[in-house]
């Protein structure tokens, strides 16, 4: 029998520790699944939101305080609704965040991402209606039990942790940026910011999709062998930012070829000739996928883009369907996600484990709650 009340982390002001309380057990409405939490993501972002994010991106709204934020649940479905299909108590599932109307143009096209009130359920939204939503879905992951709308699940194998599996959000972002560049066997694809959290990810998917080819940027040298490691030697290749240009060691390195891809996983702090470097980097018809979302007006030579016949795309989230096709890829084998280096915090600790996870070891860290 589930119980009347959980704990939950409780966001009162910006910048404040969350402070743990005793809260009633949301009901669910006809078409949501209860979820019993049993891992939640601690992303990098995370301490942004909470202490700067109004003052750096007041368009994307926040949810009003006091809220529970939280943003990649993974758990155990508790009750289900009258309404909900294809889910039953005890299935294992994780949560994509990302909420939906359903009924705009974009939602009724199917392009939900594209929806007008399209919004992260326990951490930000994107649109002036994400009030409304974060109204309607008032919970985020740091608790003991969340609605979630069945629309969101995906179901997880036996074979992925919960902890691994509050790490799909990140992967999901890499995976849609590289189905967005239609990546595939034979792929030569340059990462920049390679180590990190998102650029990890990219690895894992490129590797699992085939590619022929992964350079990478960053500057930890330290992690640089580690990532070597996730292949056979030589198909991946890493250069130190900051040191030649990036696009000059591109074509030194491909033989003057240049990349099919850019995955640009930097972040909102990153220096803008990061960027621009690495697309200089693409060859003609190539493509660069922005995940990263370096902050302000970056440079760039329309001319160029142009006579090159150059895509620029940003990518924001993946779809549940695209959770799903991960999923499935662990199930098979073909996605190895166990570098991963799980560290699992109690709800109590939500504060130092928001802090602590400057101290991370690049991407391969994964920060999780387990309440």
């Amino acid at each position: 029998m589930t119980a009347k009340t959980m704990r939950a982390a409780r966001l009162y002001e910006g910048g404040k520790p969350m402070v743990i309380e005793q809260v009633a057990v949301p009901e669910i409405r006809p078409t949501e699944v209860l979820v019993k939490i049993k891992a939640c993501g601690i992303v990098p972002n995370l301490h942004n939101i909470l202490t700067n994010w109004v003052k750096w991106f007041p368009q994307n709204p926040l949810p009003k305080l006091p809220a529970i934020f939280g943003l990649d649940p993974s758990g155990v479905v508790e009750a289900v609704g009258s309404q909900v299909y294809d889910f039953k108590v005890g299935d294992r599932v994780y949560v994509n965040p990302g909420r939906h109307c359903g009924s705009c143009r974009a939602c009724r096209a199917g392009n939900t991402i594209a929806c007008t009130a399209y919004t992260f359920n326990g951490y930000f939204g994107f649109t002036p209606k994400s009030p409304r939503m974060f109204e309607d879905y008032p919970y985020g992951g740091l608790c003991e039990y969340i609605p979630a709308p069945q629309y969101s699940l995906v179901k997880l194998p036996n074979n992925i942790s919960f902890e691994t599996a509050a790490r799909l959000g990140y992967l999901g972002t890499a995976y849609k940026a590289l189905l967005k560049a239609n990546v595939g066997p034979g792929s030569t694809i340059l990462i920049n910011g390679i180590s990190g959290t998102l650029g990890l990810g990219a690895v894992a998917l490129a590797l699992a999709m085939g590619v022929r080819k992964i350079l990478g940027t960053a500057r930890n040298q330290e992690l640089f062998q580690k990532v070597k490691d996730l292949a056979a030697p030589g198909r991946i290749e890493i250069h130190t930012l900051g040191t030649i240009p990036t696009n000059e060691w591109v074509f030194e390195v491909t033989h003057g070829e240049g990349v099919d891809v850019v995955i640009d996983a930097l972040g909102p702090g990153a220096p803008h000739e990061s960027l621009t470097q690495a697309l200089k980097s693409l060859h003609r018809g190539g493509h660069l996928v922005n995940v990263g979302a370096i902050a302000g007006e970056v440079p760039i030579d329309l001319h160029w883009i142009m006579d090159n016949d150059i895509q620029i795309s940003g990518s924001a989230w993946f779809t549940t369907g695209q959770g799903q096709a991960m999923a499935d890829m662990v199930e098979s084998g073909v996605l190895d996600l166990s570098f991963f280096e799980n560290t699992a915090f109690n709800l109590e600790d939500v504060n130092s484990a928001i802090t602590g996870i400057e101290n991370r070891h690049g991407g391969f860290s994964n920060y999780v709650i387990c309440p």
